[in-house]
């Protein structure tokens, strides 16, 4: 992949749209842009622009949906200068994507004031073979995995909100109550998930944050602090990934470079590391 030098071309960028263009050079590259195709496939109004070389041929592309931009460029690209009318009318909230690529994007949007607030660093990891049979039966005497049902929503929104603030919102940002409830009930409605049940007490879930192509995204994967060490997690998302492995497709996700226990247990279940990933925030 790119290895952030920024290159110049008397090339433009233009706007694209959800065009079969795009929709290519993004399949073709899926497996780096899980969260990109997703937000191209079923998000409404997502922007387009698209970058050819000298032969007419797509070589980078730019996607903005509910200010938050993924930057699909897959090799050394021109600065976007085009950026500087694009924020006037979009604020930028979140910038995702391959290290490399988010490098470029911010070097084009730091002449014009934006700096982000605060960097995350993960790794890019991907499964596409059966999980680790061995990890089916760890995890405490009594444990239950389940579908969540309707009588679940406050203990799920209690581990959603744990999940988030723990996980999910960058530092000095405040939790909201009101968009965390409204972020799990979309979860459960369009999303699949797992629930681990112990005794009467729900004190694990994951989920899929997405569809792409032909590869499911996960997230939301939390354990209860008190029954973290059991082998909850583990077996939670084996038994979770072997189902979405079922259906054909393989799965994505990013995890904290920060939390080397995280990482170690995607390993053991078979995930292979991409590469490096970055969320901006500003």
């Amino acid at each position: 992949m790119a290895d952030g030098t920024v290159v110049y071309s008397p090339y433009h960028w233009r706007k694209a749209g959800k065009t079969a263009g795009p929709r290519e050079f993004l399949r073709a590259r899926e497996s780096y842009y899980v969260a990109a195709s997703t937000r191209f496939l079923h998000g409404n109004e997502v922007q387009v622009w698209s970058l050819e070389n000298r032969e007419g041929n797509l070589t980078a592309l730019l996607l903005s949906h509910n200010r938050i931009f993924f930057p699909v460029f897959s090799g050394q690209i021109p600065l976007p200068q085009f950026m500087k009318r694009v924020l006037h009318k979009i604020p930028i909230h979140l910038l995702q994507g391959l290290r490399s690529d988010a490098e470029t994007l911010e070097a084009a949007i730091a002449p014009w004031g934006y700096e982000p607030v605060e960097r995350i660093e993960y790794d890019l990891m991907a499964l596409d073979r059966e999980p680790n049979p061995a990890l089916l039966t760890t995890g405490p005497a009594g444990l239950r995995l389940r579908q969540p049902r309707s009588a679940d929503m406050d203990a799920l929104f209690r581990l959603q909100a744990a999940y988030e603030q723990e996980e999910v919102l960058p530092r000095k940002a405040e939790f909201n109550p009101a968009v965390c409830r409204m972020s799990l009930e979309s979860l459960v409605a369009h999303e699949s998930m797992l629930v681990a049940e112990l005794g009467s007490r729900l004190v694990g879930k994951i989920n899929t944050t997405g569809a792409s192509f032909s590869r499911y995204q996960i997230g939301g994967v939390y354990v209860d602090p008190p029954y973290r060490g059991m082998g909850i997690a583990s077996r939670m998302s084996t038994v979770f990934l072997q189902g979405l492995l079922s259906e054909g497709k393989g799965i994505t996700l990013f995890v904290k470079k920060q939390n080397p226990a995280a990482c170690r247990m995607y390993r053991h279940i078979g995930f292979a590391v991409l590469g490096d990933y970055r969320l901006s925030y500003f």
